[in-house]
């Protein structure tokens, strides 16, 4: 597991910063678009199953992870599991709250806002991997 481990953070913070930068890119581009170019529909099957995709590579990662540092045992882990559980509900509930009360409130183009955040967070993943 060691060895996976050491291939892997050789070009982790390249796919990082790539599906960052591409998804960051692709929001801000699409704001631009502004509502009557939107098509996105969240009860969508499809966009389901790519939010549902996306979620289980972050946990298959996180698994690859907690495996590496010597916790495989269920009772290892299940303390990291609920907190990270337990905060990404409460950070999904309080951003959406957020956004919904912000963006009808001031019209912001959140579209170009979140892109510009998520190629920034990639930028900051690839110069702390690089330097």
């Amino acid at each position: 597991m060691r060895y996976l481990s050491g291939y892997i953070e050789r070009f982790d913070h390249w796919i990082a910063f790539g599906l960052l930068a591409f998804i960051g890119g692709k929001m801000f581009w699409e704001g631009f678009k502004g509502s009557e170019g939107s098509h996105f529909d969240p009860t969508r099957l499809n966009v389901v199953l790519g939010l549902a995709v996306a979620t289980s590579i972050d946990a298959l990662a996180i698994g690859i992870s907690f495996a590496c540092t010597g916790m495989t045992a269920f009772s290892d882990i299940l303390a990291p599991i609920l907190i990270i559980g337990f905060v990404s509900f409460l950070f999904s509930l309080v951003g959406s709250l957020i956004g919904v009360r912000i963006g009808g409130r001031f019209h912001l183009p959140a579209e170009q806002i979140g892109g510009v955040i998520l190629i920034l967070i990639g930028i900051k993943i690839l110069i702390e991997h690089l330097l």
